[in-house]
């Protein structure tokens, strides 16, 4: 069961976690943020393959959790878009202009990368 949203902690050696409620940028857990979990506050990639819950047992994270996780997420985008000195503004103006052109930008990540 989940219970209440955290950062979780980080792994000094980046060793792949999966499952579990207890380490940030693991996979397949609870209340850590994390990919492929429920009840994370918000999505941390630590770089290791994904492990992927059941929608249904998303879908089943008591709402009050879902609302503190909503919060917790909200106050973190605010704390790095100060620590980039980047205004809500900003971050939805960058938004706007990143989403019309994200399809190119990645394929044109993707001939780089064929290149090198």
């Amino acid at each position: 069961d989940v219970s209440s949203p955290k950062h979780g902690k980080v792994d000094p050696d980046n060793t792949p976690h999966v499952g579990g409620n207890m380490w940030a940028g693991g996979t397949g857990g609870r209340d850590t943020a994390g990919l492929g979990g429920k009840g994370g506050p918000y999505r941390l990639d630590a770089g290791h393959r994904v492990y992927q819950v059941s929608q249904a047992e998303k879908d089943a994270v008591p709402e009050e959790v879902k609302r503190a996780a909503r919060e917790m997420a909200e106050k973190a985008f605010k704390q790095r878009l100060k620590e980039i000195q980047m205004s809500e503004y900003d971050a939805s103006t960058y938004e706007r202009f990143s989403g019309a052109v994200r399809r190119q930008v990645q394929s044109l990540r993707i001939i780089l990368d064929n290149l090198q």
